[in-house]
Order: C-alpha cells, then sequence, then structure tokens
C-alpha cells in the first residue's frame, strides 16, 4: 500500500517554526555547545554596538533558575514602526530571521552578526525571553513566548540611558540534556571578547551563588595582553614582549600578536569580527604560509644556521642544496598566536562560523605579514636567531622520528606499527563503529578483562609500568616509545602530523584503570598523548573513562549491590534496614580483584556499565590544566594543587 503524497503533505514553516523544527542547523546543536551559543548570539549583538563605536559597557548575568540577562549601553534596538513591514522594528528584530541592522553598512561596518539569525534563534528557543530597550527617552519592553510576542513593545518608564537588555529562560523540551550554564566555558568566551575590544569593559556576574560575584574583563594591551595570558604558565618565552602586527588593506583590517614558548606544540587563536574561527579558514592560510616563507628566506640567508639543519635523503646535483627545508610544522612549534580580522563582507562556512572562506584575505594577510615580520626580524636579529634555532630543533627531531619510524617498518617487516602481542583483539574487524578497546592497567585487570568481554567486538589492551609523559619530549621520542607504541599501533591512526582519524579500529578507546592515585596518573599520562598527538579522538568523543564500582554490598546469597561512591555505599545499606550489620562490603581496591563475570556485569556490560565521555568543552582550559599538571615547571603545579587540593578525594 502507497501512502498518498500530495500539496497537502507538504509544511510551511512560518516565522520561527524552523528553528524549533531544525535547532541544530542554526546553533550547532541542542547538548551544552549550542546551549551556550545562545549567550554568545546575543553577547555578539552587543559587540557589533561596540566596533560600531556606539557601546562601552556589557553586563552578562547569569541568574538563578537558568536565566540569563544580557545588557549593553549601546543605541538600543529601534523600537519604531518598520516603514514596510508596518510592526516594531524590536519585534522584527526578534521575530524574523535574517531581519537586523547588520546587512545595512550605513549602520555596521563589520559585524559578527552576519546572517541577522542571532538574537532570534534565542528568543526561538526560549521557553520565555525579554527584550527591554532605553533610547529616546523611554524604557521599552515586550515579552515572547517561545518566539511568539505575548506583549506589544509597550512604554514601561522613563529614562535619559540607552542600551538593551535581553533576559531569557532556555526551552527544556528544546534543550533536553541542560539549562545550566557553565561559567568557567561563558568566562573564557568572555575574556576573549574583552582581549578582541580593548576599549569596552564586560561584566560578568554570577547571581546563582548566596553572595553573587562580578568578574570585570578589561584588557587595554589588547591581544597582546591576550598572548600573554596565553604563556603565563611558560617557562620561558621569545621574544619578551610578544611581536604585534597590524594593518588595513581593502578595508580588511588585520591585528596579528605572537610569541614563542619551550613547548611542542602550536596554540594559535583566530577571530574574524570577533567570532571565534575554531576551524581557521583562510586569514590563519595566510600567517602560516607568510610565517613559514619569512623563516625559511632568514635561513637560507644566514650560513651558520643553515649548516645546523638535518641533510636531506637521497642522491644530489652538483651545486643542489643538501639541506633540508624548514616545513610549517617546524616554525610552528611552541608558538602562541592571536590572530583578529575585521572584514566587511565576511564568507564563513556554516551558520556557527567556525571557518573563513573569503579567498582574498588570506592574500591580504600573507603580504602583511611578510613585509612586517621581515622588517621586525631585521631590526631584531637576536629574536630570529631564537626562532631559528627551534625551528631547526624540531626540523631535527622530525628528521629523527621519521628514521626511527623507518627502522621499525625494516624491524618489523610492516609500513607501519605492528599489533602489539598483547593485545587480545576483537573477531570483527571491518565494522570500527561496534568495536571497542579497552586500555587496562596490568597485566592482572587485563586477565579479567579478557576472561569478561565479549570477544566479537571488544579487545583488550594491557598497559604495563608507567608510560611516558608527553608534555616534556619532542616526537620522535613518542615514537621510540615502548609504553606508547602498542597503544599507537592498537588503533591504527598514526599520530601527530600522520593521524588519520579514518583508519581508527576502535569507535570507542575506554581507559579502565583502578581507582586510586597510581591509577588516577596512568588516565592522566593517557589523556595527556591523546590530546596532545590525537586529539581529534577528543574532539569527536571516541576516548571514554570506564567507571568501575568502589564497593560490593552483599547480604547473605542475595544479589549483590554495586556501588560506585561511598554515598551510594551508605545508601545500599541503609536500604537493608536491621540487616545492615550483616551484610558484606568488599572494598575494591583493583580491577584485578574483580573476576571476569564481576567485571563484565560491573564495567564492561553495555547494557549496565557506566562511562564517561571524554570532551573538551574549553581547549583552551583544557590546554592550561595539561602544561601546569605535565609540564616541567613545578611552581605552577604547586600553585594548582594547592588552590584544588579542597576538591580532592584521597585514597589512603
Amino acid at each position: 500500500m502507497t501512502a498518498s503524497y500530495s500539496a497537502g503533505n507538504i509544511q510551511v514553516l512560518k516565522g520561527l517554526e524552523a528553528v524549533r523544527k531544525r535547532p541544530g542547523m542554526y546553533i550547532g546543536s541542542t547538548g551544552p555547545k549550542g546551549l551556550h551559543h545562545l549567550v554568545y548570539e546575543t553577547v555578539d549583538n552587543c559587540i557589533d554596538e561596540a566596533m560600531a563605536g556606539f557601546c562601552t559597557e556589557i553586563t552578562v548575568a547569569l541568574e538563578k533558575d537558568d536565566i540569563v540577562r544580557v545588557e549593553d549601553n549601546g543605541r538600543g534596538i529601534p523600537v519604531d514602526i518598520h516603514p514596510t513591514e508596518k510592526i516594531s522594528a524590536l519585534e522584527l528584530v526578534l521575530t524574523r530571521l535574517h531581519a537586523g541592522g547588520k546587512f545595512d553598512k550605513n549602520s555596521y561596518k563589520v559585524s559578527g552578526g552576519l546572517h541577522g539569525v542571532g538574537v532570534s534563534c534565542v528568543n526561538a528557543l526560549s521557553e520565555w525571553l525579554e527584550a527591554t530597550v532605553q533610547r529616546d527617552g523611554h524604557i521599552y519592553r515586550q515579552r515572547y513566548e517561545k518566539g511568539i510576542p505575548k506583549t506589544k513593545v509597550e512604554v514601561i518608564g522613563d529614562s535619559d540611558l540607552h542600551g538593551t537588555t535581553i533576559r531569557w529562560k532556555a526551552d527544556k523540551t528544546i534543550f533536553t540534556e541542560t539549562t545550566t550554564y557553565d561559567y568557567d566555558v561563558l568566562i573564557q568566551r568572555l575574556k576573549e571578547l574583552a582581549f578582541l575590544n580593548s576599549g569596552i569593559v564586560i561584566y560578568f556576574k554570577n547571581e546563582r551563588l548566596e553572595t553573587p560575584k562580578t568578574e570585570v574583563l578589561k584588557y587595554e594591551g589588547g591581544i597582546v595582553h591576550y598572548v600573554k595570558e596565553l604563556n603565563e604558565k611558560s617557562k620561558f618565552v621569545y621574544p619578551e614582549e610578544p611581536i604585534y602586527i597590524n594593518g588595513e588593506k581593502d578595508n580588511v583590517i588585520t591585528e596579528l600578536s605572537f610569541q614563542y614558548n619551550e613547548t611542542y606544540g602550536e596554540n594559535i587563536h583566530t577571530y574574524v569580527n570577533d567570532i571565534n574561527t575554531r576551524d581557521g579558514g583562510t586569514h590563519l592560510d595566510g600567517f602560516r604560509s607568510a610565517l613559514l616563507w619569512v623563516l625559511n628566506k632568514a635561513l637560507d640567508g644566514n650560513e651558520k644556521m643553515k649548516k645546523k639543519m638535518p641533510d636531506r635523503d637521497g642522491k644530489f646535483e652538483p651545486g643542489e642544496d643538501k639541506k633540508e627545508k624548514l616545513t610549517g610544522e617546524d616554525v610552528r612549534a611552541g608558538l602562541v598566536a592571536v590572530l583578529s580580522m575585521k572584514v566587511p563582507e565576511p564568507e564563513f562556512v556554516g551558520q556557527t562560523k567556525d571557518k573563513l572562506g573569503n579567498t582574498e584575505v588570506r592574500t591580504i594577510v600573507d603580504s602583511l605579514v611578510k613585509e612586517k615580520l621581515t622588517i621586525f626580524f631585521e631590526l631584531n636579529p637576536s629574536v630570529l636567531e631564537k626562532v631559528l634555532e627551534k625551528s631547526i630543533g624540531e626540523a631535527c627531531a622530525r628528521v629523527e622520528a621519521r628514521k626511527a619510524k623507518e627502522r621499525m617498518r625494516k624491524k618489523t617487516g610492516l609500513a607501519g606499527f605492528q599489533k602489539p602481542e598483547k593485545l587480545s583483539d576483537c573477531s570483527i574487524k571491518d565494522n570500527p563503529e561496534i568495536c571497542e578497546v579497552y586500555i587496562v592497567e596490568g597485566d592482572s585487570a587485563g586477565g579479567s578483562a579478557k576472561k569478561g568481554r565479549d570477544s566479537k567486538t571488544q579487545a583488550i589492551l594491557p598497559l604495563w609500568g608507567k608510560m611516558l609523559n608527553v608534555e616534556k619530549v619532542t616526537a620522535d621520542k613518542v615514537v621510540g616509545n615502548d609504553k606508547l607504541q602498542p597503544v599507537i599501533a592498537s588503533l591504527g591512526t598514526g599520530f601527530g602530523k600522520d593521524f588519520n582519524i579514518e583508519k581508527l579500529r576502535y569507535h570507542k578507546i575506554i581507559i579502565m584503570a583502578d581507582a586510586d592515585v597510581d591509577g588516577s596518573h596512568i588516565r592522566t599520562l593517557l589523556l595527556t598523548f591523546f590530546f596532545r598527538y590525537m586529539p581529534q579522538l577528543i574532539e569527536q568523543g571516541h576516548v571514554f573513562l570506564a567507571m568501575p564500582p568502589l564497593f560490593k554490598v552483599q547480604l547473605g546469597k542475595k544479589e549483590p549491590v554495586y556501588c560506585y561512591s561511598d554515598a551510594e555505599r551508605d545508601e545500599a545499606l541503609a536500604a537493608l534496614g536491621d540487616q545492615r550489620d550483616k551484610a558484606d562490603v568488599q572494598r575494591y581496591k583493583g580491577l584485578g580483584e574483580m573476576d571476569g563475570n564481576q567485571l563484565w556485569e560491573t564495567t564492561m556490560d553495555p547494557a549496565h556499565r557506566k562511562m564517561r565521555v571524554v570532551t573538551i568543552p574549553d581547549a583552551e582550559a583544557a590546554d592550561k590544566i595539561f602544561t601546569v599538571c605535565m609540564g616541567e615547571e613545578v611552581e605552577p603545579r604547586r600553585q594548582f594543587i594547592e588552590s584544588n587540593s579542597s576538591y580532592a578525594n584521597l585514597d589512603i
């Protein structure tokens, strides 16, 4: 039987219905990331007013009951009747997609709110929203529920001030995972905006606390100050004052600041009209290509430095340069940079604006950086020498890593890493989406896991001994480390710049370590390795932490109750009433104390197990924590431990 299909089946989504029907298309997701995106979209409107020269103060407040309030002292959204739409401009902005002042270049030369869907999306996805405008001597207010006006634009008082306040409560039927905002995630974004707009003050208020807290964000040094903060935990930096380059061409304004530190990775933050372009784009391509060109040209003109470069492989013609060239990875090792663009007509990839697509911006950034960085290095030869020394050291490590891989290939007869002997693989080989690998601590836990697993889809990789802390070493040391080789070989993706997630053999990588200090250390070392050399695994949700029980409570021959915290143990005992003293309470000190059946029932059975997915809600914050906790510098780690010791649970 064929279902009828006629004109009556065609749905027309009016107003903001489309946003509520497919919210992910407009804000990326309906999880925590999308929830916070509501705040970003609203604040972006305030920032646009600041960039236009009409706003100097912004307040973001987290109220009780998951309510957010965003205020600015800009001109205030117009409230008069639109000449063609015949409704208040305020209502038009809040209820129509692609309605806003950002399309009129007389109102905004540049803006982050490009598509005109930002604040209307916030309205559509809110249980209710109130807009209050102060302008023209009056205070105006309008209330909406799920994007639909519930009142007209009403005058509620008089005022000599000007500005806009948007206050809303996110709709729980849309954001089913959570409607609670993360203070730490939001403050990182607000700090970015304060750095990128040195003329404004942002007040971030946490009114959910018994004693409300206000953070004042104002940075006169702009992105130079930003780079300094990103490097505040570094052991040493050069140059002492970050390099600063700026310029304007074809109405495109470029601001760049960067500095090197002692680490081996790169930490580059790029922005277009104050929007964080996390996936980079043409502006980042222009900076990277210019930096590489300038340093390779400088190296060609410095015979002393060039002699330190490793030789290329192969045979050479007479007069041919035998030395390796610097690569992008070489010159960006230890680089901390902030690149901020103001582009009148930005072309973003997607509504969430994570990547810039304007081809002309690449040329503008490339030529500006080449010109001004060349002049800077000519005036500061000692800085150039330090940068070249760092880059050459990376080139030597890169070549050594390549040779180490080649030696391994010859030794094993394989093109890559050989599967480790201790890996007990799963029998399904051609469907990585349903396969998972448990990385377990030691042979004892590995033996129990092998007995308890589902051999079709679950692989077991036992690790023995403490692995390498990759925060302190170069890539060539990682290749040769016998504790990390089994992990790299088992996953099949390669690592670092050779990483290819398409080759991932297991879509769930589950770290299963004991609930003690040693287990925590192993988890941290593994996560540090994934974060530095395989970050896509974490970004795409492939890394998990197993949560084995801490206690088994059993009364006689009754079914045991497994408890995952002290509180759960106490609840299980309380449920036994007068017989609680007769119950046997077993504290699991290690996974090896469980037999295969117990491990399967409590920790490995997909139907009943508890796991935590490892995420990076804020890569910058995670980067700082890894550097502090796993880096070489002791003093920042001591300060971190002292500041956070009250949150620790000690198992002594």
